[in-house]
């Protein structure tokens, strides 16, 4: 469900980083005329300090936000135009530092905890599926189960085709082959992922917390949900413990350097967001 990325107002004192055209397309993918469009729009406001521009932390998640989009083929006109009616029009009661924003097919979608609507119309949604490599939850690879006559895996396939045209009877069925056996982490996985989706987050975090193994995508899935709970203390606890699994999550690194700069440890958030961007380098490379 990546993310991912954060929205809200720019603290004076926020924490800032120099990067210079080369380095944000690099890391958002981005290009020079896409960035500069974006300061003039007002949605990344960067500082120059002798002859660098520097950047807050929310400046980043805004360009990372801003790729998210971009990477979907989504028009920059669009993105820009997108970002200006969401600043103009956020719906009552939302909190601007609970936002992100996502990609549903064409569609611009903006979310806050369980609640998704379409950024366009300002209409409710409920997607199925969403994509956390840029900031929501990660979803397990969806290859096809191989054949095998064990119950588990007949009720995960069935589960995997309900999906999309009937998630409760997905749910059930995730929960029957987890009933079959406890270990199926592929549908562990799906059935706490389609929980959050549906706003059941207490349900959710007992399915990923009832698992008899350690895995890093699960722990991943889990503090993101820890976030929509605003138990961000916890959620912490739950990033590191999926890099401690898999030190190579960039995006662990990326979403506890933004938890850190809320919680004003610039020296933290500043430790992760390197560790992000020289993984971002290795991949390049």
């Amino acid at each position: 469900m990546h993310q991912p990325n954060r929205l809200r107002a720019k603290p004076l004192d926020d924490e800032m980083h120099a990067y210079n055209t080369k380095d944000l397309q690099r890391l958002f993918g981005l290009p020079a005329s896409a960035v500069r469009a974006l300061t003039r729009a007002g949605h990344v406001t960067p500082v120059k300090r002798g002859g660098r521009l520097h950047y807050s932390f929310q400046d980043l998640l805004m360009l990372r936000t801003a790729g998210a989009l971009r990477s979907a083929n989504i028009s920059a006109r669009r993105i820009n135009r997108t970002l200006q009616a969401l600043r103009a029009n956020l719906p009552a009661g939302a909190a601007s530092n609970r936002l992100s924003i996502t990609a549903l097919g064409n569609q611009i979608a903006v979310r806050e905890g369980k609640l998704i609507w379409e950024s366009d119309s300002g209409q409710l949604v409920f997607p199925l599926d969403t994509d956390t490599e840029k900031g929501g939850l990660h979803v397990i690879s969806r290859a096809p189960a191989a054949p095998s006559e064990t119950s588990a895996d007949e009720h995960y396939a069935r589960a995997f085709e309900l999906e999309e045209t009937d998630p409760p009877g997905a749910r059930s069925a995730y929960a029957a082959c987890l009933a079959a056996d406890p270990n199926h982490l592929e549908a562990r996985i799906n059935l706490g992922r389609l929980l959050h989706m549906e706003g059941q987050l207490e349900e959710a975090e007992q399915v990923y917390r009832a698992a008899h193994q350690p895995e890093p995508l699960l722990k991943f899935n889990l503090a993101v949900l820890l976030e929509d709970s605003q138990r961000e203390p916890d959620a912490i606890v739950a990033y590191r413990e999926a890099l401690a699994l898999d030190p190579q999550l960039a995006d662990a690194h990326f979403n506890l350097a933004r938890l850190y700069d809320r919680a004003r440890n610039p020296k933290a958030s500043l430790r992760h967001l390197l560790a992000y961007r020289r993984m971002i380098d290795r991949q390049g490379t």
